[in-house]
């Protein structure tokens, strides 16, 4: 759960800095003409992907750490139907879009769903022994 909560947070910090970066480079290229100049409309989300497995819980959608299996965001569907993500549960896939850190897990706007996997198992690892979970 620590690595999904780890890469949720660095994709999230990864969009916070390019956005700034953007905004930077936008007013270095457009300084200031006057006082009259309307300041500009706040920075939209920054697109983002993550790769997982999609899972129903509660009548919503979620997507779990390929490896943990524990959630690591909340599915919402932006520009199609939100039962488009039932084909998908038990798959492993990535998923593009928007993300937003409300709550306890990010709510991430998918515009599309690639199949990475029509199957989703946690990843086992060659431990002493030869047997184990990779965490």
């Amino acid at each position: 759960m620590f690595r999904g909560m780890v890469l949720v947070l660095t994709i999230l910090s990864f969009s916070c800095v390019v956005a700034a970066s953007y905004a930077v480079g936008a007013e270095q290229d457009n300084p200031k003409q006057g006082s009259k100049e309307k300041a500009p409309p706040p920075a939209k989300d920054a697109p983002a992907s993550l790769t997982g497995c999609v899972d129903e819980q509660e009548g919503s959608y979620v997507l779990l750490n390929d490896r943990t299996m524990n959630p690591i965001a909340n599915l919402e569907a932006d520009g199609f139907p939100k039962e488009t993500f039932a084909k998908h549960v038990g798959h492993k896939v990535t998923v593009r879009g928007t993300s937003n850190s409300q709550g306890a897990l990010p709510l991430f706007k998918v515009r599309t769903i690639e199949t990475v996997s029509e199957t989703c198992t946690p990843q086992r690892s060659e431990g002493p022994g030869g047997v184990g979970m990779r965490l």
